[in-house]
């Protein structure tokens, strides 16, 4: 017996019928009679064949697939978000081809060729935190493969996103402190590359204006991320004329390193120096000191939502044009959440 597949060619020739009417009848089309219908579903079934899915795709236009890059998959930001896509893809009957750029931008260009390579139908991104040019995602728009970004937002118009209210978040968070009697705050922020570090940046400074107190800019560091960077924004801070005495940092693992560094130079951490971070991230449950409060940004349901977005722009009708589409903006409430490390 040959292990080679079954083809529609082969059942037609058994048959002694034409390749069309075997391909009909297996589809259930009208024109063919039921018992021509029974018999090659019979013959389909005992010869054990299996649709030809590269073709069918082919003919369709379609691979059913839509790719995914984000930066860092071990984060659990990133991992929240990914189930959260897939759960959705699964409910859609679509794959999901999963890349991260480790935040080299370079690499995400790369990546973005090779889902175009692989022929994927659309792609959700969260852009490494090195992007600063967006021609991979203007080619991708050129050859109509949308795009939905989500959390990692480029400052670039006329695309479709999903992202967390930070502005909200960092006002409630800044508003927090200054409730606790803080009154030099510092913010270890990211690239100014992400549109996610201006809206922390304007969070921080209304909230401070609100209470009437002057914005001092030389205590919004800008930072890689890195640990290095971290420390680097940490020396700066804790070196300045008005030393803060509450940080806010960017992420939860911003947060991890700045506390070390602290700890390091013999403060106590949310004694001499409290912290708020961003994410609600599971590790801050391992951290022993953990930030006073973190921003929830809810991942999983941004990731629900940017594939729910992706998936409604590849299955609408065709009919309207480029002027005409409408582009998808949802924003999620972020949340302070509250610590016990008080």
């Amino acid at each position: 017996m040959s292990d080679k597949p079954t083809t529609i060619k082969e059942i037609a020739k058994l048959l002694n019928i034409s390749v069309s009417t075997v391909s009909r009848a297996l589809n259930d089309h009208s024109s063919i009679g039921l018992i021509t219908k029974m018999r090659v579903k019979k013959l389909a079934q005992e010869l054990n064949y299996e649709p030809n899915q590269r073709a069918i795709q082919f003919l369709q236009g379609k691979s059913h697939t839509i790719g995914v890059i984000l930066p860092e998959l071990s984060e659990s930001f990133f991992s929240a978000a990914i189930t959260g896509i897939e759960d959705i893809a699964y409910k859609r009957n679509y794959t999901v081809l999963l890349a991260q750029s480790h935040d080299d931008a370079e690499r995400e260009k790369l990546l973005v060729e090779k889902m175009k390579t692989q022929r994927v139908d659309g792609l959700l991104i969260s852009v490494a935190k090195t992007t600063s040019t967006y021609e991979h995602f203007e080619a991708l728009r050129k050859l109509n493969i949308p795009i939905v970004f989500f959390d990692r937002i480029p400052p670039i118009k006329n695309i479709h996103f999903v992202g967390s209210n930070l502005e909200t978040g960092t006002f409630e968070a800044v508003n927090f402190l200054l409730k606790k009697g803080h009154r030099t705050i510092g913010m270890i922020n990211g690239p100014a590359t992400l549109i996610a570090c201006a809206e922390r940046k304007n969070g921080y400074v209304r909230a401070m204006t609100s209470q009437r107190l002057k914005f001092d800019p030389s205590l919004v560091m800008s930072c890689d991320l890195s640990e290095s960077g971290t420390i680097e924004a940490m020396e700066t801070l804790l070196n300045h004329k008005r030393k803060p005495t509450a940080i806010v940092t960017f992420n939860d693992y911003v947060a991890l390193f700045a506390m070390r560094y602290a700890r390091n130079l013999g403060l106590k951490i949310n004694e001499d120096l409290d912290f708020v971070s961003y994410a609600n991230l599971p590790i801050i449950n391992y951290m022993d000191h953990t930030p006073i409060a973190s921003v929830e940004q809810f991942p999983y349901k941004q990731g629900k939502k940017a594939a729910n977005i992706l998936l409604d722009l590849l299955n609408k009708p065709k009919s309207e044009s480029a002027a005409e589409q409408a582009y998808f903006n949802i924003v999620v409430e972020s949340e302070l959440i509250i610590g016990t490390d008080k």
